[in-house]
């Protein structure tokens, strides 16, 4: 089975350039190792995290109309590994092609505000996707077991697929918003085992974290308790943000939950890049707040 070429206008988000670097280390190399080119998206600007739209719904469109633009300019899908920013610019993606056909004075408004700015216009002619969704429905996961190096067997996973990639947009691809079952689907490309408990859909709690941390903190360590409960060797999510409360924050919910927990938080790529035989140096593993140790003795790598 040949490998597809597959080439992404590249959108990292904020997140995996600050807090969560090993989140950009980790796709860079799984990247590399299975050929995707990525044409990084240097004069993108943040999406907003869904803030933007609680002042205004124009200033979110326009900020993500210009970021789209920019991959529309290379003739490129956008790639995120942030599942909020793939929420974020993926409906406002949905909105303005809708907008073209449907409401073209506000899509004319848009992209005047673009041009004030010396701007490229919106068009509406590319995707925006997730690293899942690219991994998923483009690479494809025949594909991908292909080229795994370091088979993955007995490593117990629990998905924590966060909201944003589930819930932001009308269409989602490659899965069902209510029964999700494509990070599953790699874990089993990779020889894992998926691990299945209740708060796998649910919301780890960061967006309440600023203003009602004891409950956000509640509603993380009860996700934690359940992937734990289940057997779980780890938890694997594809947004930066859920990986913010559930692993460094982890021990802040232990003390405000009065539970030891100590469950490694892995990102998506982390575990692909392990499955390919990448050192886990060169993933970050030793980056995260609760250690990865367990995970790396589990698969003989320590």
């Amino acid at each position: 089975m040949s490998v597809p070429t597959l080439q992404y206008a590249y959108f990292p988000g904020c997140v995996a350039q600050g807090a969560c670097r090993e989140l950009y280390m980790s796709t860079q190399e799984i990247t590399q190792a299975l050929g995707i080119k990525l044409i990084e998206l240097k004069k993108a600007a943040c999406c907003g995290s869904g803030t933007f739209k609680e002042d205004s719904q124009l200033l979110e469109d326009t900020v993500n109309a210009r970021n789209i633009a920019l991959a529309e300019q290379l003739n490129l899908p956008l790639l995120t590994h942030c599942s909020t920013c793939q929420g974020v610019i993926g409906h406002v993606d949905e909105r303005l092609k809708d907008a073209k056909d449907n409401d073209p004075d506000y899509f004319d408004q848009i992209n005047n505000l673009l041009s004030e700015q010396h701007c490229s216009p919106y068009q509406g002619s590319t995707e925006v996707k997730h690293l899942l969704w690219a991994l998923v429905g483009d690479f494809g996961l025949e594909a991908l077991s292909l080229q795994v190096k370091r088979k993955l067997s007995g490593l117990k996973c629990a998905a924590f697929y966060g909201c944003y990639l589930l819930r932001a947009q009308q269409s989602l691809p490659f899965d069902d918003p209510i029964h999700p079952s494509s990070m599953e689907n790699v874990f089993l490309a990779l020889d894992a085992t998926p691990i299945y408990y209740s708060g796998r859909t649910q919301c780890c709690g960061w967006p309440l974290a600023s203003y009602a941390t004891p409950q956000s903190f509640a509603m993380a360590g009860g996700r934690i308790q359940d992937a734990i409960a289940a057997g779980a060797d780890c938890l694997v999510t594809p947004c930066p943000l859920c990986h913010l409360n559930l692993d460094s924050r982890q021990p802040e919910v232990e003390k405000s939950i009065d539970t030891k927990l100590g469950l490694p938080v892995l990102h998506l790529p982390q575990l692909v890049g392990l499955a390919l035989g990448i050192e886990p140096q060169k993933l970050g593993l030793e980056k995260h707040v609760v250690s990865t140790k367990p995970i790396l003795e589990k698969l003989g790598l320590t």
